[in-house]
């Protein structure tokens, strides 16, 4: 078996004799910037800078959060609400007098002909 060798200059953005990197380095020309050290004069401003992105980026997620949330909600409270349709009627439907009457025939009461009359109960009676 051959033994693997290291091949200098295979690469394909080698072939081309510069990397993407390395020319767009070139061409900012960030070597100037760092030529007498790191600019600390800026380093309050690239803080703030970074704390805001941090902050934009946490009040995105949080509002999409939100709002999935609330969407959530807002199928959930539709689904309450027809089952709150669907029982309201049911209930209607089951406490017509005809329905009542129906029912209670199973146990043996029947419905009253006569109308309600009402008693009066004199005052030391009972």
């Amino acid at each position: 078996m051959s033994e693997n060798k290291f091949r200098i200059g295979q690469n394909k953005s080698e072939g081309t004799g510069k990397s993407l990197f390395s020319s767009l380095e070139g061409r900012l020309k960030i070597d100037t910037y760092f030529e007498e050290g790191f600019p600390v004069k800026y380093l309050p401003k690239i803080l703030f800078v970074l704390f805001l992105s941090l902050v934009y980026i946490g009040n995105t997620h949080s509002a999409e959060k939100t709002i999935r949330k609330i969407n959530h909600m807002q199928t959930e409270v539709e689904d309450i609400r027809a089952d709150y349709t669907t029982l309201k009627a049911d209930l209607m439907f089951a406490s017509k007098q005809s329905e009542v009457a129906r029912r209670v025939k199973t146990i043996g009461l029947k419905e009253s002909l006569n109308p309600p009359y009402k008693i009066i109960v004199k005052e030391g009676e009972y």
